[in-house]
Order: C-alpha cells, then structure tokens, then sequence
C-alpha cells in the first residue's frame, strides 16, 4: 500500500509513525513544503512544547474547541490525552504537568519532541520529503492508495489551493488566537501588569473567557484575552478588529465586589484609597484605575461615600476599552476555517466525496484555545487516520 501525507507537522508525522507501525509493509511518504519538518512544533508553547492539557476544569469540549467540539468528543473515543500522555512516556519522555493543566516534557525543550519524531520516522523507513510542496491532492490520489492532507490553517484561502478541483465545502480562514490592540489606551504604560483572574467580554455578545490578562505596550494578552480570541474570531474578523472590549479585574459578580471594598473601607477608613485595594489587583493598576474612576488621588476611604463606592465597583466590573486591531500570537498562530467538516466521516475522518482520501489537524474547520489543546487535536486526528487506513 501506498500512502501520501501532506504536511510535515505534528498531525502528519504522527499519523505517519502509527501508519508505519500498523502497516509495516507500507510505503509511507510524509511531503513538507518547507525546509523543516515539524516547524510549528519547535516553537510551540514558547519553545517548551505544551503536548497537551490535563482538561481538568473543562466542562464541555466547546470551551477548549470552539470549532469541531463534536468531531474531537468522537476522535477522543480512539485516542485522549490520556493516551497521548501514554503515547510519549512510552517514547522515554518524562511529562510534568503544571498547576494550569499544561503538560510539558520534563526537558521543557521542544526539539526533545522533534527529535523524537524524525528518529521514530527514520526507523521505521517514513521517507519524508522536505521542500517538495505538492500542487494538487487531486492528482496526488491517482499516484498513491491513500492521501492525508495535515497541511495545517491558513490564514487565507491561498494556503488551500492545493485542495481545487476536489469540490470540497470550505470555510474561509480567519486568524485565531492573536492579542488585542488598544492604541488609544493609557493602559498600555502599565506593560508587564499581570492580574491573575479575570473575565473579559466583548460588548453586545455573548463572548466571553475568563483567566489570567497580561497589559502590554500595545494592549492586552494573556490566557484570557487569547481565549476571547479564539472564541470571537469570526465575529472580530467580520467587525475589521473593531470592538468595545469588557474587563472585570476581579472576575466576580459586582454584589461581591461591593462587599470587598466595604471591608476595606470598614477596616481603613483615614488610609488613602490608592494605598489600599483588593488583594488580586496590583498596584499599579489599582492606582490607575482609581484615577479612570476619578476618585482624587487625596481621597480618603471615609470621605468617597456611596458614589464613589458606585465608581470603583464599576470601574473593577465594568472597565471598558477600545479594542483597534489585533497583535500576532506567535507562539501559536492558529487559524479558523478551513476544510468544513461537513465534507468528511467523523468516525474515520475520511472524506465523503472521495474515498482514501483523508483530513488531520488544523487543515479541518477546528481549532482550539491555547493550552495544549491544538496539539491535542492533532495527535487525537493523526492517530485515528491511521487507525482507519490500517483498518481497511
């Protein structure tokens, strides 16, 4: 059996290895485009490789995967990340698993997974083919028994031309996971701010991500700010970037709010308000913020009274700024869209149109929030098409 994968990321050469393994006798050509295989992976999670999540606080797939939740509920059935953490200590790498449901190899050195991978593919004579970019899938089925397309998102529909001549469904690809712009923001001189817990949302939607929010010279980031990212990219794409952005920098409901700064005003009535503040809220920023509400710099506790009660509360709440265009994430470049699932059998992840032809990874219309879930994705997708082209 001949078998073709195109794209040389984590999705392929995964797929690739347990081809190899399950079908020994088969020939199995992995082609990359670029000069370097797996690429992505060496600079994911900042260079550490974030495998994968423990998911421990998800509630439903939908959090983590805001696109193709119920592809990846059938997907998990065959391979978890329960199993991925199995996966990769069989391998001999040692997994840590960090207080925010991140694992990472012991190493925390991306290269250790790469490496990993190539010496896998080389052993088991995976011929991989760097600097090849294949031109058309369509022809690529008439050389080969099977084809797996991994080639990964695309922030535009260029980086699908590959597929023409298939009339396959296709969502147009937009960014995903990317910070936020806020130029005309006062906040921005507060660079390096980080408040632990918050809740950010875009007003009149219902989006909204709940996490840690790092300020930077050119806006917002953070876990929580890149997951509103993830969870609003069309809706931010189809409004130019241009949106009212909603920050609550305790990540409470205002009633508890309320009784936080009472306490505090109970307890330091002559002491200046800028001096004291909630304990999740840095300095800094609580000095800023009691200027947004206009409180006086002098004000004492026992002198703001309910109003100004009312301006803090709302302030920590209900902090508003003006979201003008989004910052690249580097570290995950992840886009929306893509190859619609409607075109493929979720149980197998082969497509309806054309059998031996299949789909892994981001190339399909999923993506995740940061956290190891995008990896996750692909190792789950990778390992099923494997699956399914063996069991035939």
């Amino acid at each position: 059996m001949k078998i073709a994968v195109v794209g040389a990321g984590a999705a392929g050469c995964f797929c690739a290895i347990e081809l190899k393994r399950r079908l020994p006798s088969s020939t199995v050509d992995v082609f990359e485009a670029g000069k370097n295989p797996l690429a992505k992976v060496a600079i994911t999670g900042g260079g550490r490789c974030n495998l994968t999540n423990s998911f421990e606080g998800i509630s439903s797939l939908e959090e983590a995967y805001p696109r193709g939740d119920k592809l990846m509920r059938r997907v998990f059935s065959c391979f978890s990340h329960k199993d991925t953490w199995d996966w990769f200590t069989k391998e001999g790498v040692k997994l840590v698993l960090q207080e925010d449901n991140c694992v990472f190899p012991a190493s925390q050195d991306a290269m250790q997974i790469v490496n990993l991978f190539l010496s896998r593919m080389d052993r088991l004579g995976v011929s991989v083919h760097a600097g090849i970019k294949v031109e058309s899938v369509k022809s690529l089925l008439d050389e080969y028994d099977n084809v797996v397309v991994t080639t990964g998102g695309s922030p535009s529909p260029e980086g699908f031309r590959m597929l023409e001549g298939l009339d396959l469904e296709m969502v147009p690809p937009v960014p995903s996971l990317f910070t936020f712009n806020l130029p005309d923001s006062p906040i921005r001189e507060l660079t390096g701010t980080v408040v632990e817990e918050t809740s950010v949302s875009l007003a009149g939607t219902k989006f909204r991500a709940y996490g840690p929010l790092l300020v930077t010279h050119w806006g917002m980031s953070g876990p929580a700010i890149l997951k509103l990212s993830s969870y609003a990219a069309r809706f931010l794409s189809e409004s130019g970037y241009n949106a009212t952005l909603l920050v609550n920098w305790t990540g409470n409901g205002e009633a508890q709010v309320r009784r936080t700064l009472s306490l505090i005003s109970q307890d330091n009535p002559a002491k200046l308000v800028v001096n004291f503040h909630p304990a999740t809220i840095p300095s800094r920023l609580w000095t800023y913020l009691v200027s947004k509400a206009r409180i006086r710099g002098d004000a004492r506790w026992s002198e703001i009274g309910s109003k100004g009660m009312n301006k803090l509360s709302d302030i920590l709440v209900n902090d508003t700024y003006l979201l003008k265009g989004r910052g690249q994430f580097k570290e995950e470049f992840v886009t929306c869209g893509g190859v619609a699932l409607s075109n493929i059998d979720y149980k197998t992840l082969e497509c309806k149109k054309h059998p031996g032809l299949y789909f892994a990874g981001e190339v399909l219309d999923v993506d995740a929030i940061t956290g190891g879930f995008n990896l996750q994705a692909a190792w789950s997708m990778g390992y099923r098409v494997a699956v399914s082209i063996s069991e035939k």
